[in-house]
C-alpha cells in the first residue's frame, strides 16, 4: 500500500477541520435560537408575575374558560299583546303544564331542572319560580297532580316517569322530594305524551308506536291500548278523565272511555268515539275544559272543531262544528290549544302562533318568530285570559284578546234575549269587562 503524498496528506486535513467548523457554527446557531426564545418567554412571564409553565397554561385556561362562559343570544320578541316573559331556564324548555288550581305554571327543560312559578306574578315586573333538580338526567314533560301537592315528569334518559312531592314549607315555599323509585320500563318508543286524570284515578302515558298504557298512581300498569294508527302523535285525556284519546298517521282521532267500578276499582278500557272528516294524518288535537268539545288540526291543511257531548252507547258520533284552513300544517308538524271555553282556537307551526275565533273561523291574531326554537308546547291558562308558549329557554305569555272579543259578541247577543232583569244586569257586567279589558290592551274594535 503506497502511502499518501505530503500535499495530499495536507488537503485532506483541511477539508476535515473545514467541516467540523461548520457543524459546530450549526449547533452554536441552533443553540443561541432556542436560548433567545427561552430568554424572551421568560421575560414576558416575568412581566406577569408567573412561573413560566403556569403563564402559558394560565392563559389557555382562560381563553377556554371565557369560550365555555358565552351562552347563545336569548331570542328578542316584542309585541304589544306580550303580557310577559319568564326567564330562569339556562336550557331549552321542551313543556310546561298549569295547575288545577290556577295558581302555579311548572317548566322542564334540558338544564336538568323543574321550574313552578306562581301564576300571579305573571303580570307583575318580577316572576319568581322554585326550582326542583332532576338527578343524573333531564325531564321531557311535566304534570302537575289534580291535588297540586306532586308532579310527575318523564325522564329523557331513563326513558320513565318520576314522581316529585311538593312539601310546603314554613315560609311560603316548597319542598321537591323524589319518591324511591322510578316507574317500571315498558315503553318500546319515544314518548309523546303523560297525563294525570283530574279524578286522580290513572295516568297515561303514551308513545310514538302505538302505544298507550294506563297506570295506577303506583306505577302498575293497568291496561295497554293499541291505538292501530301506524304511529301516535298525540295522545291526552280529557278534563273530566273519562277518555283517553290519540291521533296519528290515521286521518282520524280515536276515543277511548276508561272505566271504574262504583268503588273506585279499575274495570276496563273500551273504545267509544272517533274524529272522522281529515283525509291526512292528524297533528294534534285538544278539548274543552268540560270535555264537550275537541278541536284537530291535520296534515290535509284544515282545522275542526267537534261537539262530543253525545252518547256513544247509544251509537251517536260526534257532531262537526266549524271547519277552517290553515296551510301551514300541510308542510310541517303544528301544535293546537283550545281555550276552556272553546270559543278561542290557538295553532303553532314552526316559531309562529296563530289566533282564530272558533266560532266564525276567522284567524284574528298572528305572533310571527316568537321563540328563537320551534314552538315545543301552546297551552291556555286556566282562566283563558291568557296563552303560554316555549321553544327556547324562555316562556310567552299573550293576552287573549280574541277571547274577549268572543265574550262581547257572545254577551250582546244574550242580552237582547234576557227578559230578567238581574240575568241582564249580570250579562252587562261581565260585557263591560270584557270591554274595559279590550280597550286597555289597544283591541278594541268599534
Amino acid at each position: 500500500m503506497e502511502l499518501l503524498q505530503m500535499p495530499e496528506l495536507m488537503g485532506l486535513s483541511l477539508l476535515l477541520g473545514l467541516l467540523a467548523l461548520i457543524a459546530t457554527a450549526a449547533v452554536a446557531r441552533g443553540w443561541l435560537r432556542a436560548e433567545q426564545e427561552t430568554c424572551g418567554r421568560s421575560a414576558g412571564q416575568r412581566a406577569n408575575g408567573l412561573p413560566p409553565d403556569k403563564s402559558l397554561r394560565s392563559k389557555k385556561q382562560k381563553q377556554h374558560q371565557r369560550i365555555h362562559k358565552e351562552k347563545p343570544q336569548q331570542h328578542n320578541f316584542t309585541h304589544r299583546l306580550l303580557a310577559a316573559t319568564l326567564k330562569s331556564h339556562s336550557g331549552n324548555i321542551s313543556c310546561m303544564d298549569f295547575s288545577s288550581n290556577g295558581k302555579y305554571l311548572a317548566t322542564c327543560a334540558d338544564d336538568r331542572t323543574v321550574r313552578i312559578w306562581s301564576t300571579k306574578d305573571f303580570l307583575q315586573r318580577e316572576h319568581r319560580s322554585m326550582r326542583a333538580n332532576v338527578e343524573l338526567d333531564h325531564a321531557i314533560l311535566v304534570r302537575f297532580s289534580p291535588d297540586c301537592r306532586a308532579f310527575i315528569v318523564w325522564l329523557a334518559n331513563g326513558d320513565t316517569l318520576r314522581v316529585f312531592k311538593m312539601t310546603k314549607r314554613e315560609d311560603g315555599g316548597y319542598t321537591f322530594t323524589a319518591t324511591p323509585e322510578d316507574f317500571p320500563k315498558k315503553h318500546k318508543a319515544a314518548i309523546v305524551n303523560i297525563g294525570i286524570a283530574d279524578t286522580g284515578k290513572f295516568i297515561m302515558t303514551a308513545s310514538s308506536d302505538t302505544a298507550i298504557i294506563i297506570w295506577n298512581l303506583k306505577g302498575q300498569a293497568l291496561s295497554t291500548i293499541n291505538t292501530n294508527q301506524m304511529h301516535n302523535t298525540f295522545a291526552a285525556i280529557s278534563p273530566c278523565s273519562r277518555f283517553v284519546a290519540s291521533c296519528g298517521f290515521t286521518p282520524d282521532v280515536k276515543v277511548w272511555e276508561v272505566c271504574f267500578g262504583k268503588k273506585g276499582d279499575f274495570q276496563e278500557v273500551v273504545r267509544a268515539f272517533e274524529l272522522k272528516g281529515h283525509s291526512a294524518a292528524v297533528h294534534f288535537f285538544a278539548f274543552s275544559n268540560d270535555s264537550r268539545r275537541m278541536a284537530s288540526v291535520s296534515k290535509d291543511g284544515t282545522w275542526k272543531l267537534w261537539d262530543t257531548d253525545v252518547e256513544y252507547k247509544k251509537q251517536q258520533d260526534p257532531y262537526l262544528l266549524r271547519t277552517g284552513r290553515f296551510e301551514e300544517a300541510s308542510t310541517m308538524p303544528c301544535r293546537l290549544a283550545l281555550s276552556p271555553d272553546a270559543q278561542v282556537l290557538a295553532l303553532a307551526s314552526g316559531s309562529s302562533i296563530h289566533l282564530y275565533n272558533s266560532r266564525r273561523g276567522e284567524k284574528e291574531e298572528c305572533f310571527e318568530q316568537v321563540h328563537g326554537e320551534c314552538i315545543s308546547d301552546l297551552s291556555f291558562d286556566v282562566t283563558g285570559r291568557l296563552l303560554a308558549s316555549c321553544g327556547d329557554r324562555a316562556v310567552r305569555l299573550f293576552h287573549n284578546t280574541p277571547g274577549y272579543r268572543a265574550v262581547v259578541e257572545e254577551m250582546q247577543g244574550l242580552l237582547k234575549r234576557a227578559s230578567n232583569e238581574s240575568t241582564r244586569q249580570r250579562l252587562q257586567q261581565q260585557l263591560t269587562q270584557a270591554q274595559e279589558a279590550l280597550k286597555s290592551l289597544g283591541a278594541l274594535r268599534k
